[in-house]
């Protein structure tokens, strides 16, 4: 007895929470997904990289530095004796016995150490490539086009998360609508159930009769249960892809428009925008840029370079080298085993083959928006024309019911009327679904995702179950 109290708070304390619960409406889930999306963050990423290589790529231009240092062994110490200048000079080989005999003594006397065995140098070395046949601007441009790139391959992911929430999203809306049919249904049929009872107990019907109210009654309630885990599964789709931890309420309802606007504008909003193309445009620069790179293999490498001595021995070969050294070097390379011109006409060749790709990737784009936009057109007339049908349907079961209740209309003949009312509601609800879906795309693949707001907003007429 003491624990109803406490169940009763918890039930209230539920059910607070989910009336304050704010709905979610498709912009919500839009950014959101925008915000949560690990494959979108990986893109980014991919962003961030290309800009450090991007950054990498402009310190090509700057000179490199370096400090070296050396420690060498050699077999003797270098000396200089008067003797080997002696020898090295003309006038040594007309030397006379006076001469010969005094070299030992001067040898021993007058000895100069050039280096010890021992020998240790460092310096600092710079060197500043001035021309390079234009390989390091070639390189910095297929930096840059790469980072095109990746921003492009972000905005194509973004493009189908649009799509994938568009999906997701109102397809729990239309599973929720389905299942309020499929509840109508049942609800209807549980009516027509009750009724043939009395009719049965009245002597009015046959037991048949009766039997088949019960049977499509029973149906109902199994094609509700079904519609019930179809809403689940939908709703745990999208939960997912929003990364939340329950299944939240949805502000935005299916909906269409009067009219859409003409397929030229998509078509040319699509070629000029769509990201797949300037995809292709970064991988035809980036092909120029290697080729650029190879060509640049043809011509000389000129530098400057530079010299400075850290440290010097106590010899008489540090004490007469020069401190610091600059100059200009030129590198010719006059046979290059890269594959140089191969290299060239494989860049020309992926050249041609990325144009040949946009071109056909262009027919590609036009034939889907043109599949697309009439799918909308389509989805629009299907739903325009089924309003009728409703009518007729729900006037159907009005009649059939009431000629039912005066023996007049079989049981079979009710259940139909409340099952064709049902599939026409379904099918104008699936319409409005492909109406939705298809403007998505539309919209994604023109890149007009933003003004998708104004189609449901503005110029939106909701669809009602």
């Amino acid at each position: 007895m003491k624990m109803k109290p406490i169940v009763a708070l918890v039930s209230i304390l539920f059910s607070v929470t989910n009336v304050h619960a704010a709905p979610v409406s498709f912009n919500d889930a839009w950014r959101t997904v925008l915000d949560s999306s690990d494959a979108l963050a990986a893109e980014r990423a991919n962003i961030d990289r290309t800009q450090y290589m991007q950054d990498a790529a402009s310190d090509l231009s700057l000179p490199k530095i370096t400090m070296s240092a050396n420690y060498t062994r050699l077999d003797k110490p270098v000396e200089i004796k008067p003797s080997d200048l002696a020898a090295s000079t003309p006038a040594g080989s007309q030397m006379g016995p006076i001469g010969a005999a005094i070299l030992p003594i001067a040898d021993d006397l007058f000895t100069s150490q050039l280096t010890k065995r021992d020998v240790f140098t460092s310096s600092i070395r710079a060197i500043w490539p001035i021309f390079t046949g234009g390989r390091i601007d070639a390189a910095q441009d297929i930096a840059r086009s790469q980072k095109d790139e990746a921003k492009y391959m972000l905005a194509m992911k973004q493009q189908a998360k649009f799509e994938d929430l568009s999906k997701f999203y109102f397809g729990v809306v239309l599973t929720e609508h389905v299942l309020q049919t499929r509840k109508e249904v049942e609800q209807g049929l549980k009516k027509h159930l009750d009724h043939a009872k009395k009719l049965e107990q009245q002597g009015q019907i046959a037991k048949v009769e009766r039997l088949q109210a019960e049977a499509s009654y029973d149906k109902a309630r199994v094609e509700r249960q079904k519609a019930e885990r179809d809403f689940e599964i939908s709703q745990v789709a999208l939960t997912k892809l929003l990364k939340l931890s329950s299944p939240a309420a949805l502000s935005t309802g299916l909906f269409t428009n009067e009219s859409l606007p003409p397929m030229s504008a998509f078509i040319e909003k699509t070629l000029n925008e769509y990201p797949g193309l300037h995809i292709l445009d970064s991988k035809k620069k980036q092909a120029s840029g290697v080729i650029d790179i190879e060509k640049g293999k043809y011509y000389p490498e000129v530098y400057l370079y530079g010299n400075y001595s850290l440290h010097e021995d106590d010899t008489l070969a540090a004490k007469t080298a020069p401190d610091w050294a600059v100059g200009v070097g030129v590198n010719i390379a006059l046979f290059d085993n890269s594959g140089r011109s191969g290299k060239v006409k494989a860049a020309r060749s992926t050249v041609d083959q990325v144009s040949y790709l946009r071109r056909q990737a262009e027919q590609d784009l036009s034939v889907l928006v043109e599949k697309t936009y009439r799918e909308a057109q389509q989805a629009l007339e299907e739903f325009n024309s089924l309003k009728s049908s409703i009518a007729l349907a729900q006037e159907n079961v009005r009649l059939r019911d009431k000629a039912f209740s005066q023996g007049l209309s079989t049981s079979l003949e009710v259940v139909d009327a409340e099952m064709y009312l049902a599939g026409v509601k379904t099918q104008r609800l699936a319409a409005a679904y492909q109406y939705v879906i298809s403007l998505s795309r539309l919209l994604a693949v023109s890149g007009e995702m933003n003004s998708f707001n104004q189609y449901q907003q503005y110029k939106g007429l909701e669809v009602k179950s």
